[in-house]
């Protein structure tokens, strides 16, 4: 049996779901939601082999809420995404259905899935695609102490490299995201964000000052009285980024 759970924030298309899905009694809704908050909850509770998943949802995306999952379940997105997102979907082996859901097209996702269970790394490749999409890259999601907490990148101060991780300093404190600097890199606004250093991107409305440390070597003040490294790769970016 394949536990799924629906997660969409409109009944109707749950309602059609649901019905097309009573055809498949391989197939067990052990959850439905109508956000992003709920069905995090609901992954972690039932740990479902198989999520319907809606991709534009009120408070946070379905993208953002797959993000925050650990474990994360086989996906079949339910979307009237761009086309640029869709081709990511293609290429990375996650399936999709556009709405209005068609029938037809729905007993073909399900008929593929034993094949397309267990493939996390597809997932993520999905997730890193969709990032650039202008809708996803004015906020970064994170989940601190159970809490789940939206961040405007507007707030953030700059991201720094910690292990497997990023460091988001904020004006709210520190936040950890499961991603690259080079993810980062690529997705932020590059009129907004610069990478200095290997392990530092910052905020240029936080930049109040750059010294000459010592011979080919800077550093910047920040807003925050903070100062950070500047290696001779991001001292060149970060002149031409402030018009210098």
């Amino acid at each position: 049996m394949i536990r799924t759970i629906l997660i969409d924030d409109e009944p109707l298309a749950r309602d059609i779901v649901k019905y097309y899905l009573s055809d498949h009694a391989e197939i067990e809704i052990v959850a439905e939601c109508v956000d992003g908050f709920e069905g995090l909850k609901a992954i972690t509770l039932h740990k479902p082999d198989l999520i319907f998943l809606d991709i534009q949802m009120p408070k946070i995306s379905g993208f953002e809420m797959l993000e925050l999952v650990e474990d994360k379940p086989a996906v079949i997105f339910t979307t009237a995404f761009d086309e640029y997102a869709i081709k990511a979907f293609e290429v990375n082996a996650v399936d999709y259905l556009l709405k209005p859901i068609d029938k037809s097209r729905f007993d073909a996702a399900i008929k593929k899935l034993p094949g397309k269970l267990n493939q996390t790394a597809n997932t993520e490749a999905v997730l890193d695609a969709a990032a650039l999409s202008p809708a996803q890259n004015n906020r970064v999601v994170v989940k601190k102490d159970g809490v789940i907490k939206i961040i405007p990148v507007a707030d953030i101060n700059y991201l720094e490299a910690d292990d497997d991780y990023v460091k988001l300093s904020t004006v709210d404190g520190a936040f950890y995201k499961n991603k690259t600097m080079a993810y980062f890199e690529q997705t932020l606004d590059v009129s907004q964000f610069i990478r200095i250093h290997r392990s530092y991107i910052i905020n240029l409305a936080q930049v109040t000052k750059i010294e000459l440390k010592e011979k080919d070597s800077y550093v910047v003040l920040l807003k925050s009285d903070i100062w950070l490294p500047v290696s001779k790769t991001g001292y060149v970016k970060l002149k031409a980024a402030l018009g210098l």
